[in-house]
């Protein structure tokens, strides 16, 4: 199925290592010109070659994504550079303490972990989205989690960021909606790679006792599908929102977990 997404202007943010990677040259194979922004433009610089490998255009933009500023700067940036924004997928973002009651949890670990969850978020829409209701056409995509949809012991401030990100994300699509622009969410669950085998497996298996392949086949079983999530899973969800495929949706949290926080 062609997507229609060739010579789309598509802003990512996160773009560096994982899933943000994947996201960034899924769009790429489809054809988008790239606007790639963080703070550690070193690790974004060979996403952005790869990008344009494929054939794309592609500009890393140093940007603190916590800083509305900054954020705002990224907008023009962008715009500057290609005319326009017609996606945002923000995947920037960080996972908080792991395996700390709400209790044990600092006021500064979770200031720290809402201010880039929900608030980079909430200022790079701010950013791109006059532009898009001036032309009458936009996709945002917010990367959130299923923590965010069901909650997790030992992961509150991280939860609380992702339940926040999802309030966002409902109120900017019942408000851009009359503009043609869609807001929606992807919710992935644990996605394999060095996050969730050196932290989140790792903690399990200090705490149970076990192996970290024991605590992965633990998380596994959670799932109706019997697997972890990729990176490329995240990153196919993400395409679909942001094309005119899914015209008529707005305002949703797809989880991309293989049967959890929806079953």
């Amino acid at each position: 199925m062609d997507l229609q997404l060739k010579d789309k202007v598509a802003v990512i943010t996160g773009p560096a290592k994982g899933m943000g990677r994947a996201i960034t040259l899924a769009f790429a194979r489809e054809g988008c010109a790239l606007v790639l922004a963080g703070r550690d433009v070193g690790a974004i610089e060979p996403v952005a070659a790869e990008a344009r490998a494929l054939g794309v255009r592609a500009k890393v933009v140093p940007c603190d994504l916590t800083d509305a500023a900054q954020a705002e700067a990224l907008g023009r940036a962008a715009a500057e550079a290609f005319g326009r924004v017609d996606i945002l997928v923000n995947v920037a973002g960080g996972s908080g303490p792991i395996g700390k009651t709400g209790w044990e949890t600092t006021a500064e670990e979770f200031d720290e972990i809402v201010g880039l969850n929900m608030k980079g978020c909430f200022n790079t829409m701010r950013a791109v989205l006059p532009g898009m209701i001036a032309r009458r056409y936009g996709k945002i995509v917010n990367v959130g989690g299923t923590f965010g949809m069901r909650g997790r012991a030992g992961r509150m401030a991280y939860s609380a960021s992702k339940w926040g990100l999802r309030g966002i994300t409902k109120s900017f699509a019942l408000e851009a909606g009359p503009h043609n622009i869609n807001v929606n969410c992807v919710a992935p669950g644990m996605v394999d790679g060095p996050r969730f085998r050196e932290k989140v497996c790792a903690d399990m298996a200090k705490r149970l006792g076990i192996s970290v392949e024991e605590a992965m086949a633990r998380h596994a079983s959670d799932y109706a599908l019997r697997r972890v999530s990729t990176d490329e899973d995240v990153a196919m969800a993400c395409l679909f929102l942001a094309s005119d495929v899914s015209r008529q949706i707005t305002g949703v949290d797809l989880p991309v977990d293989g049967g959890w926080a929806a079953l």
